[in-house]
């Protein structure tokens, strides 16, 4: 039996998976199983597949895409390891991951999951130490000490330090929870955190570049956007904290998605559902509420220029590092 199953979730990512694959098969700690789930992949990922002999390696194949959660959930149903690692197919774990994660778990069965720093890494592999550091603040780690973490709710939901392709988890603690949710594409990792806290588990933080995160133009794609933003507002929906700070931060979380959700559908063209959701949470930024419901009132093809010019205009004057759009890729006007 394994001690540690590890999880690469894919859906037509052939070039970029051997890399996930190889930073698996490189770790300096060895008793594992790698478990890669395929959503329905149209590219030659099975091909792929075919190649590797190591017998550590499952692949499982659904004909059809049965979306991004149900796929992790596939691949948590069939992992055999006492801990348990899911990461992403366009990122990279470095060879001493398990080494130094594995040893925390096996030195205190109290906890239940630990949680590393990463790496920001481009298409071509190579480590950009700027983005890394402002990544590391941006997200709450460089105020982390190493140890167990207290106030955990706090750092997974306000903070967000966590993130979940740097985490090794025990699979029991994952399977009291369900593991992730069925039927969910987006936010699905901050939820699971959340519920983690909730049930008091219990987080181990350590300060260590221990995986590679990878930033590309992919993930700022218009329609994802908008996907992102419905989940994440059914993300935020799903809960009512005991803490009135927490609260008051989730209800000003749910009015910022709302208002750019509307922005972003207004942008599109859905104008009347953009102008309601707009309405709704234009409190919590009234200038860019009245600002996008004055633009809803031009042509659709003027009306997107402007957004895009608005857009540059932002960015150029944002002190908010792009690669940060990969957790949040639609928090854009």
């Amino acid at each position: 039996m394994p001690k540690v199953s590890i999880c690469i979730p894919t859906f037509n990512r052939v070039k970029l998976l051997p890399y996930a694959i190889e930073s698996v098969l490189q770790q300096t700690y060895e008793d594992f199983e790698l478990i890669v789930c395929d959503d329905g992949s149209q590219d030659s990922t099975h091909e792929l597949l075919e190649k590797y002999v190591d017998g550590r390696i499952k692949y499982i194949r659904h004909r059809k895409n049965i979306g991004k959660s149900n796929n992790m959930r596939s691949g948590f149903d069939a992992a055999k390891g006492e801990y348990f690692i899911k990461f992403d197919d366009d990122d990279r774990l470095t060879p001493d991951f398990l080494a130094r994660t594995v040893v925390i778990l096996e030195e205190d069965a109290s906890i239940d999951f630990v949680g590393t720093d990463h790496w920001v890494i481009d298409i071509h592999n190579a480590r950009d130490e700027q983005k890394t550091r402002e990544n590391s603040y941006r997200w709450g780690r460089t105020n982390l000490s190493a140890g167990i973490v207290d106030k955990l709710l706090e750092v997974v939901f306000v903070n967000q330090s966590f993130q979940i392709g740097a985490t090794l988890f025990r699979r029991q603690a994952l399977g009291e929870l369900g593991f992730m949710q069925p039927n969910w594409q987006n936010c699905e990792d901050n939820d699971l955190f959340v519920r983690l806290a909730l049930a008091g588990k219990k987080g181990y933080y350590l300060p260590e570049l221990l995986m590679e995160y990878r930033y590309h133009v992919e993930q700022l794609d218009f329609e994802r956007a908008i996907r992102y933003l419905h989940d994440k507002l059914h993300y935020l929906g799903s809960y009512k904290f005991e803490s009135q700070k927490l609260e008051n931060v989730r209800l000003q979380r749910y009015q910022e998605t709302q208002l750019l959700l509307g922005l972003r559908l207004i942008e599109k063209g859905e104008t009347q559902k953009g102008r309601e959701l707009v309405l709704a949470s234009r409190s919590f930024s009234p200038a860019k509420a009245w600002s996008g419901l004055g633009l809803s009132l031009l042509p659709l093809g003027w009306r997107r220029q402007a957004f895009g010019v608005l857009r540059r205009v932002r960015d150029r004057s944002s002190e908010r590092p792009p690669f940060a759009l990969r957790v949040s890729p639609s928090e854009k006007f």
